[in-house]
């Protein structure tokens, strides 16, 4: 005999309510149940409806994301929410023609849909640049600026910045910055990891006491573990301020892939001048432009970044990056309180930001 889905008691097929679902045929003991039943036809229905003017995604989205990169948990949201889809061999598959409403995407729990879950926690958000002539940053040069700013008026004593290897271009080197020329070493983004943790316990075994750090979402939540896990090997150690600066991350690769892909393509990273990633694009500069698909780059992709949400450094206190500014100016998300008065303070200052 059917079960009733709803009050889960067994019900006489021929008898009972019935109501068709995803191509099947449900029973229900009283037209109650069937009403709660149908009801959440209707939820999907307001759903699709709300998402009707927003970006068009398709099951294909979410296939090439979440699904095919292994990050899927089988929880059955997007099938539950889907009626052309259901699960085949393990996984998520179509059964039917998708019309890229984009419910599914949106049930997905490893997916980003909404600007809260985004960008995380902030007290304000700017957009800013540099109007120091020597700052050449990624985008707008705020983070440069304000280290300098922060190292020349003694707010902090030194910085773990990255910097590119003389020997070997475009390999990251961390180094524990103390002069205006060090700093502006460290301008532009490196997209391979930087072994940045190391670097900070050596500037505070040297006797750094106030030290701002700049890196990505990972780096950054190494920190804020090291600083309040109570088995953290700063949690105690008070003396130690850190200032966490985060960067927007996309992406970050292995530094011998990515000189292999470039030279397949004839681009020695000798001559590259400039990387960026923008808009699922992965742009290098030599004396020319060279821009590539960013999946051309998958098999040199590090493989936590396939599994990490955290865009924009969400623990840092203040965060920096491209998304959401126009050209030349960085997106500014200041997180803490410390983090809003620096930028407040190195904004007020004439010359320094704009």
């Amino acid at each position: 005999m059917p079960i009733d889905p709803i009050c889960k008691i067994q019900v006489d097929d021929k008898t009972s309510f019935k109501s068709i679902y995803k191509n099947k045929e449900y029973c229900f003991c009283s037209e109650n149940c069937k009403k709660k039943f149908n009801e959440l036809d209707k939820s999907v229905i307001r759903v699709r409806r709300s998402l009707k003017d927003k970006e068009r995604i398709s099951f294909g989205k979410l296939k090439r994301e979440i699904i095919d990169p292994g990050i899927c948990t089988l929880c059955g949201a997007c099938v539950a929410s889907c009626e052309v889809l259901n699960i085949v061999e393990g996984k998520p598959a179509l059964k039917g023609k998708c019309t890229a409403c984009g419910v599914c995407y949106n049930q997905c729990p490893r997916t980003i849909t909404t600007e809260s879950s985004l960008i995380g926690n902030v007290r304000d958000v700017f957009t800013a640049k540099t109007m120091l002539t020597e700052v050449k940053g990624q985008d707008g040069g705020v983070v440069t600026s304000m280290l300098l700013y922060a190292l020349e008026e003694g707010l902090i004593d030194s910085a773990v910045v990255t910097v590119k290897n003389e020997e070997e271009p475009w390999k990251p080197v961390p180094i524990i910055a103390q002069t205006r020329e060090d700093i502006l070493r460290s301008q532009g983004s490196i997209y391979v990891h930087s072994l940045t943790m190391e670097t900070l316990m050596s500037a505070i075994k040297r006797g750094s006491r106030s030290i701002g750090f700049v890196g990505p979402s990972c780096n950054i939540d190494a920190v804020y573990k090291m600083q309040n896990s109570p088995y953290g090997l700063l949690h105690m150690f008070m003396r130690a301020n850190i200032l966490k600066m985060g960067l927007f991350c996309m992406d970050t690769f292995n530094y011998e892939g990515l000189k292999t892909f470039l030279s397949s393509k004839g681009i020695p990273l000798s001559d590259v001048k400039e990387m960026k990633i923008s808009k699922g694009k992965f742009s290098v500069k030599t004396d020319l432009e060279h821009i590539f698909p960013l999946n051309d780059l998958d098999a040199f992709r590090n493989g936590s970044c396939t599994v990490c949400t955290d865009l924009t450094a969400e623990k840092a206190d203040i965060s920096f990056g491209g998304v959401g500014s126009k050209e030349e100016y960085t997106t500014v998300l200041a997180r803490t309180g410390l983090g809003l008065e620096l930028f407040k303070d190195a904004e007020g200052i004439r010359g320094i930001l704009k």
